[in-house]
């Protein structure tokens, strides 16, 4: 997606992403270490909870991506 194509409202932090979308925010951050999604700067604006947010992303692309997430299943715990 080319960042000339969005609007101020796309651009969201992790918290907010996964609020919208269900995807965790490590698997969030995962796609864009990977370079399938986009990072941006933040605004490093303080919330109330204390944590400064730095990074931001595009809405539009998580949520092209969450249509086909699937989360991997945890493996059932063996037998002692």
């Amino acid at each position: 997606m080319d960042p000339t194509e969005l609007y101020p409202d796309d651009l969201v932090y992790e918290h907010e992403a996964v609020a919208e979308t269900g995807v965790p925010g490590q698997v969030i951050r995962q796609w864009a270490r990977r370079g399938k999604i986009q990072r941006f700067q933040g605004d490093g604006k303080l919330t109330g909870q204390g944590h400064e947010y730095k990074t931001m992303y595009a809405l539009p692309e998580i949520k092209q991506r969450a249509a086909a997430y699937r989360p991997t299943p945890q493996r059932r715990p063996k037998a002692a």
